[in-house]
């Protein structure tokens, strides 16, 4: 027993020394990696290659046997799993599709790694990867995992199909990722833990073999540091490394000009929707018992005191923070698609019609305009919305000019339209010409990410984006 473990501590040894090879082959070839090579533990685990964020867990034959029969596979499951970390797809939480999670996070990593053109990466299944991301890239752009994910769900894909699809993308084990499990010992060079048995050759080279995939044995999550602190962590080295790209890196060319594109889809900030609405909120009296102020010590004192006379009856009406005056601009020129735009608005009228949105009456237009003015729909209660969703019809379809709405905006507050007026969201796909002038209301462009470079916004303006699935 005494010789297998020393043979296995030989054999562990080696596997460390080829993994702090592939580590610097990569620091040399991408230097713009350097902060995020050096966050990982390196953990012996049979039967698995997989991350946790904060150490890397490893097949000690598995390494081996891919350094024996193709060295450019080490390097790129290396570069692999730090990706994953980088584009925090181990963060993402929620209520997923594992199984179509795990195979859109594989194959945004092996495109980014095919885009940088890394000759100490290649191996045999970069050749059968070349078919399939050539008719995604033709589908979805950029090829970021949450595309994919969302590419995949439309399409209704089986297990079969996504397995079968995920084959030659396959590098690491993901049950990291959704367990989190108290840790044993990760130690930056050191060995495998105390409470670890190697298992014996037959077996581990069956798993190795497999690449650490279908294993039984799921590492546990060693960090001292909560997941939040590891994932504001993963972010800052994600921003830094974007940076670093767009400046100092700009040696690189177009071999690192989609991976600056992926990282600015990765890291751009998101908003909830629903929130931003509210921020055009206006103070106002509504009908409601107001149980924040309501004493209810004088109330049954009273009711002790005489029976049935309380002290004090309940308010009957609140102060609350409620849409009331607004406009909602919609692009209709040729370049925004009608059916994203009956979407928008429906996603719009859901969150006002809500009762702690929507005071009873209001004064809202909904003005359609390409570059004119074409239509002008005023709301003044939830029934007129209904009404207006139910037939409504685009109309425009003409060249963008955003200057013409701003300007009946103002023309409307001069005729006394509105008297508090807060503020205009316009949602468009942002080509077209902006005013020159702060108008004295905010107002917010809308755009939706389709994988272009979104366009500038003047600096009195609010930029909201939102994704596709989140209208």
């Amino acid at each position: 027993m005494a010789d297998q473990v020393d043979r296995f501590q030989q054999a562990d040894d080696l596997a460390r020394d080829i993994l702090r090879l592939t580590r610097n082959t990569l620091l040399v070839n991408l230097r713009f990696l350097d902060l995020a090579l050096s966050q990982f533990q390196l953990s012996s685990y049979p039967g698995t290659l997989a991350t946790d964020g904060e150490h890397l867990f490893y097949d000690t034959y598995y390494v081996l046997s891919s350094y024996k029969s193709e060295r450019g596979k080490n390097v790129r499951d290396y570069l692999h799993i730090v990706l994953h970390c980088v584009f925090r797809h181990l963060f993402a939480g929620g209520d997923l599709d594992r199984r179509c999670w795990d195979l859109a996070c594989d194959i945004a990593v092996e495109s980014a790694i095919d885009e940088l053109h890394l000759e100490s990466a290649a191996c045999n299944r970069a050749l059968a990867q070349e078919e399939t991301l050539k008719e995604l890239r033709s589908q979805v752009r950029p090829l970021t995992a949450e595309k994919l994910y969302r590419y995949f769900l439309d399409r209704h894909l089986t297990a079969d199909q996504m397995s079968r699809l995920r084959e030659h993308f396959l590098a690491d084990d993901h049950r990291a990722w959704y367990l989190p499990v108290k840790s044993g010992k990760g130690a930056g060079g050191g060995g495998q833990s105390s409470s670890q048995k190697p298992e014996t050759g037959d077996a581990q080279r069956q798993r190795a073999g497999r690449g650490g995939t279908g294993s039984p044995i799921t590492p546990k999550s060693g960090t001292q540091r909560q997941r939040k602190d590891l994932e504001a962590a993963w972010k800052e080295i994600s921003e830094r490394m974007q940076v670093d790209l767009e400046t100092i890196s700009r040696r690189h060319g177009t071999d690192a000009g989609n991976l600056v594109q992926e990282l600015k889809a990765v890291n751009r900030e998101t908003y909830d929707y629903a929130d931003f609405l509210r921020r055009y909120a206006t103070l106002g009296e509504v009908t409601q018992v107001n149980q924040d102020e309501f004493d209810y010590i004088y109330y049954t004192y009273g009711l002790s005191l005489y029976g049935n006379m309380p002290l004090v009856e309940p308010l009957e009406y609140k102060e609350v923070r409620r849409v009331k005056e607004f406009v909602i601009a919609i692009d209709t020129s040729g370049s925004v698609s009608g059916d994203l735009v009956q979407r928008f608005v429906t996603k719009t009228y859901n969150i006002l019609r809500q009762q702690e949105n929507f005071f009873t009456k209001i004064n809202l237009h909904i003005i359609q305009c390409d570059a004119k003015v074409q239509e002008d729909r005023k709301i003044t209660s939830q029934r007129d919305f209904d009404r207006y969703l139910e037939t409504m019809e685009l109309r425009g379809f003409g060249g963008t000019d955003f200057r013409p709405v701003f300007a009946y905006v103002d023309e409307l507050i001069r005729a006394g339209e509105f008297s508090n007026l807060r503020g205009m969201i316009y949602f468009t796909d942002g080509r077209g010409i902006f005013p020159e002038r702060k108008p004295d209301y905010d107002a917010a462009f809308v755009f939706l990410d389709d994988g272009g470079e979104l366009p500038e916004v003047p600096v009195w303006a609010i930029r909201l984006v939102l994704q596709s699935e989140e209208i």
